[in-house]
């Protein structure tokens, strides 16, 4: 297959065409599609009528999948089921039922895994049932960001450490969502505020709703810096807005890639989106120059 790439922002994300993702790649295909993952950091297939076998094969090319936990309706598989629709009876959920509670917190801005000891390498996102309207996902690049940061800023962010607590993601929708069962499930973990990309060696920030408080500072005045640097990284010149259409893929890098869902009518449209997460490796610091 030969593949056309065309960007969908100046600094981020882009739209690939000419590949059939339902079925086996060529390694040169493949070889071209992970390159223009590193390049782009988002990227876009249409006109994919993925199952969950194919979204599931074509996911491992980038490597090994995480198996869900939690309260996701789909846990216990590759997984991550996104919808209104109770999974074994069809019907739609009732907006005031904990499952939907639950999808709330999905519409801040996050990354995929970050509240895990080993956070995730990317996340593949397919439309299998899309609302009329509403519902759209929105990214935003910690990566393109970056280099504008205020520089006392930025090298103040190269030295610090961050606690992720999944709890804490689901406390800003609603305060004591978890019981103490299910926040055992996840324990806290501290990763470093600013990762390098291992190929191209561009740096970008991770945090996210899932970012709890920076190590070493007070918990107000770590979430008061958390929140400046998120405000700068979802400013409108580095976010892509996606609009669905059934068959769309997309596929996003959870070490430079914040996303956030965002509404639509869950009591009169129905939705199904599935996600499979592939696993990265340890989020190593940065490395400041000899």
């Amino acid at each position: 297959m030969t593949i056309a790439v065309t960007r969908l922002t100046p600094c981020f994300a882009a739209r690939v065409d000419g590949a059939d993702i339902t079925r086996p790649l060529d390694d040169l295909t493949w070889s071209a599609i992970r390159a223009a993952f590193e390049e782009h950091s988002v990227l876009l297939f249409r006109g994919q009528p993925l199952d969950d076998d194919t979204q599931i094969a074509f996911s491992r090319r980038f490597g090994a999948l995480e198996v869900t936990r939690s309260m996701n309706p789909a846990a216990g598989t590759p997984f991550a089921r996104q919808s209104n629709l109770d999974i074994k009876t069809g019907d739609v959920i009732p907006p005031d039922d904990r499952r939907m509670v639950y999808q709330l917190a999905n519409m801040l801005w996050h990354s995929d895994s970050s509240f895990k000891p080993v956070p995730s390498l990317c996340s593949l996102l397919s439309g299998r049932i899309v609302p009329p309207a509403g519902g759209a996902t929105e990214l935003a690049s910690a990566r393109a960001a970056y280099p504008s940061l205020p520089e006392p800023l930025r090298r103040r962010a190269e030295t610090l450490s961050v606690v992720h607590d999944f709890s804490w993601s689901r406390d800003q929708v609603r305060p004591g969502f978890y019981t103490a069962e299910e926040r055992a499930v996840y324990p806290p973990v501290r990763h470093p505020l600013v990762r390098v990309n291992p190929v191209n060696g561009q740096p970008a920030l991770f945090l996210g709703a899932h970012a709890s408080h920076v190590e070493g500072l007070p918990i107000e005045e770590g979430r008061a810096l958390l929140r400046t640097l998120l405000d700068h990284v979802t400013q409108r010149r580095f976010v892509y807005r996606h609009e669905w259409e059934e068959g769309d893929l997309i596929v996003w890098d959870n070490r430079c890639v914040l996303h956030r869902a965002t509404p639509y009518d869950t009591a009169k449209h129905r939705r199904l989106m599935q996600r499979t997460t592939v696993s990265g490796d340890p989020a190593e610091p940065m490395v400041a120059p000899a």
